[in-house]
């Protein structure tokens, strides 16, 4: 009679861990730890990101479980949360550059505006060009910029937030894998420009590339292109959609 009595104690802690949201929050830490050891042992490329890796094994955990989005959500949402302190945390090390920040202030200022145009215009235009229909459109627009932005554009515009999100990742996990061999081929080693643009064409993966492999900062700049294009994808976007009838 002890087994049946041993699996009732299993179901019944598993009942009580799946209505606990610890319970997410510790498959969210499991899966981004078991992400970054799997990435390691693959060599670091960024095509398989240890963010996307564990999105992929979050996925497959919620349907092997069947616990829905919101309830993963419930315990989630504590790391969600300290995205916004991460993100402001960014400013420490961009206060350590501030005099180099100020000195090339306009140049990064036109770089930031010709990355957006042309980062939005080329998609738009190519989007257009396959047939993409406007919601797909709306929701590639702003795929340059990180997740939360980009979502809170594409819902404004009349794109998918979802889909965005998606396309941001994407995005993240192209331009950290075709950056370093950009900068290769053209011969730039300084960090600035280097932090610069992955910040800028990478946005979140870019910036903890920049910090884990370019340096401080070349970390701090990516940091800064990663908020400045944010900020002005912002206003730009819908102005560039208008010229492209959207």
């Amino acid at each position: 009679m002890k087994p049946p009595v041993k699996v009732m104690e299993l179901g019944e802690l598993w009942v009580y861990l799946s209505g606990n949201p610890l319970l997410s929050l510790l498959v969210t830490l499991l899966a981004f730890a078991l992400a970054v050891r799997i990435n390691r042992l693959l060599g670091g490329t960024p095509l398989l990101h240890a963010v996307t890796l564990s999105i992929v094994l979050i996925i497959v955990f919620l349907l092997l479980s069947g616990i829905d989005y919101a309830t993963y959500f419930e315990g989630a949402q504590f790391i969600h949360f300290l995205l916004g302190p991460a993100t402001v945390a960014l400013a420490i090390p961009l206060y350590d550059h501030r005099e180099r920040v100020r000195q090339l202030l306009a140049p990064l200022m036109l770089a930031c505006l010709a990355g957006i145009i042309t980062a939005v215009a080329s998609t738009l235009g190519l989007a257009l060009l396959l047939g993409a229909d406007h919601a797909t459109v709306m929701s590639l627009a702003p795929r340059s910029v990180t997740s939360p932005i980009a979502m809170g554009v594409a819902e404004k515009i009349g794109g998918i937030p979802s889909l965005a999100a998606g396309l941001v990742l994407i995005t993240g996990s192209i331009g950290c894998a075709i950056g370093p061999v950009i900068f290769r081929l053209l011969g730039i080693r300084d960090p600035v420009v280097q932090g610069f643009t992955m910040g800028l064409a990478a946005h979140g993966f870019g910036t903890a590339q920049s910090f884990a492999r370019l340096g401080a900062m070349a970390g701090a700049f990516s940091g800064l292109a990663m908020g400045l294009t944010g900020l002005v994808t912002a206003f730009v976007l819908p102005l560039i959609t208008r010229l492209f009838g959207l």
